[in-house]
């Protein structure tokens, strides 16, 4: 395998403004709505993506709200790169949602924290301060 193995990944929202605000105001970044080629198709279908360049490493993704997909309660973790991920855990918990696990070391590999989005999602936050 010449790629790293994870090539997308998409979070499952219920309410897009709030979780689009959430994650703007953590990651201090703005997402891109992605249309839908075909919109009749999936009427209920909205996505809206994280800032992406090919030529760099790291996964691209998007949050993503559609019928029949509740959020919370799955067992999928994604981490995001930051550059100190207690930062980005006080910025998530002071834009609606919550730490679940402080900043801890991991060994050589840097720190995590976990946290939950406005949608009850745990995601991860990796830093190597």
């Amino acid at each position: 395998m010449k790629a790293n193995p994870v090539g997308w990944f998409e979070i499952y929202v219920q309410d897009m403004p709030r979780a689009v605000a959430f994650y703007e105001a953590m990651l201090a970044t703005k997402l891109e709505n992605l249309p839908m080629s075909d919109p009749e198709a999936w009427p209920d279908l909205e996505m809206w993506a994280f800032p992406m360049d090919c030529n760099v490493t790291g996964s691209a993704g998007s949050l993503v709200k559609m019928g029949g997909c509740p959020s919370g309660g799955n067992s999928t973790i994604v981490y995001f790169s930051c550059e100190d991920c207690a930062v980005d855990a006080a910025r998530a918990a002071a834009n609606g949602g919550s730490i679940f696990k402080e900043k801890m070391g991991i060994g050589e590999h840097g720190f995590i924290a976990l946290v939950l989005d406005t949608e009850g999602n745990m995601i991860g936050l990796h830093s190597m301060i």
